[in-house]
């Protein structure tokens, strides 16, 4: 389980950063950023872990608490995007990067410290120190990964409603077999990411 000491080691004011949707064929990624103003209670943090280690309901309910602990003060936090279109552009790693750099900017107390996830440093406003597997030892990259993925599989059930036939609610744009089906029956929509071999691929058919 996620805990507090990799933010108390770091001292000052420490932002967890996560990114949700690197993988899909479609739609955006999108990064989440959270600071706690100190140790969070621990109701809270009993509800924080690896965002792909809990079910949807669990990151509902999670994401829920997080947004009434940022009204009540107890942190901060700030998402970010990059479209399909901005990853057609730039590739999946600069615009997860430019999505965090998003989501940090959108926390209103610059942070001294970024711990994010994973092992590719992006370019923020602060010091970055990355963590493999953060989500499962960071309460604040815990924190972040929750707000990243809720977001982001919100955004797509929406999408869902403007392109039928995907199954975007289903699958979140990932490469599923219904989606790939989908894919060679509909030819891809403009939220499908060009760069991705399945995608380029139909869209020369």
């Amino acid at each position: 389980m996620p805990d507090y000491a990799l933010e108390q080691a770091a001292g000052g004011r420490v932002a967890g950063v996560d990114e949700a949707g690197r993988g899909p064929l479609a739609g955006p990624v999108v990064a989440a950023a959270v600071l706690f103003h100190g140790p969070p209670p621990e109701t809270l943090a009993m509800l924080l872990d690896d965002s792909k280690k809990l079910d949807a309901a669990r990151r509902e309910a999670a994401c829920t608490v997080l947004r009434a602990a940022a009204r009540a003060g107890v942190l901060e936090f700030g998402i970010g995007a990059a479209s399909a279109a901005e990853i057609g552009r730039i590739n999946i790693l600069r615009a997860t990067h430019l999505a965090m750099l998003r989501a940090v900017t959108r926390l209103a107390t610059v942070p001294d410290v970024a711990l994010v996830d994973g092992n590719q440093p992006p370019r923020l406003p602060c010091e970055v120190r990355c963590v493999v597997k953060g989500d499962a030892l960071s309460l604040s990259i815990a924190a972040a990964s929750i707000l990243a993925k809720v977001t982001r599989d919100r955004a797509m059930a929406r999408l869902d409603g403007r392109w039928p036939g995907y199954g975007f609610a289903r699958h979140a744009g990932y490469p599923t077999a219904a989606h790939r089906a989908a894919l060679l029956r509909l030819g891809p929509c403009p939220h499908h990411r060009r760069g991705f071999a399945p995608v380029d691929q139909l869209a020369l058919l």
